[in-house]
């Protein structure tokens, strides 16, 4: 979904280097989060293989998991809301794990995330 399509442009504001320090350690954990739960899946999926079929399912699993993980975790600063917003809706981050970020790049994050609920 184009930030266009939710009425929100990204905006540009700087991130002070303590933001930026919380977004990184966010986004990794998050990242990271999101890697092992792919992980647990490939191995339940790979202990149940028992033809060709359930091999070609594990890699159509693994291609899809590649495409959607590449498309989700970009760390440019002025899409980095919509990225928290999306990873709040999904639940790979919290609320709290964001506080550090100022009060405007928050109401920002949240008021997408919410739009993400919302469709």
């Amino acid at each position: 979904m184009g930030h266009e399509e939710i009425g929100m442009v990204p905006n540009e504001k700087e991130w002070s280097k303590s933001e930026k320090e919380i977004a990184r350690n966010v986004y990794r954990a998050a990242y990271n989060r999101e890697c092992k739960a792919i992980s647990e899946n490939v191995r339940k999926m790979a202990a149940e293989i028992e033809n060709s079929t359930d091999l070609w399912r594990l890699h159509t699993y693994l291609t899809e998991k590649r495409e959607e993980t590449d498309e989700k975790y970009d760390y440019r600063y002025s899409v980095l809301r919509f990225v928290f917003a999306r990873l709040l809706q999904e639940g790979w981050i919290k609320q709290e794990d964001l506080s550090g970020i100022s009060e405007d790049k928050l109401q920002e994050i949240f008021a997408i995330a919410e739009f993400y609920a919302s469709v």
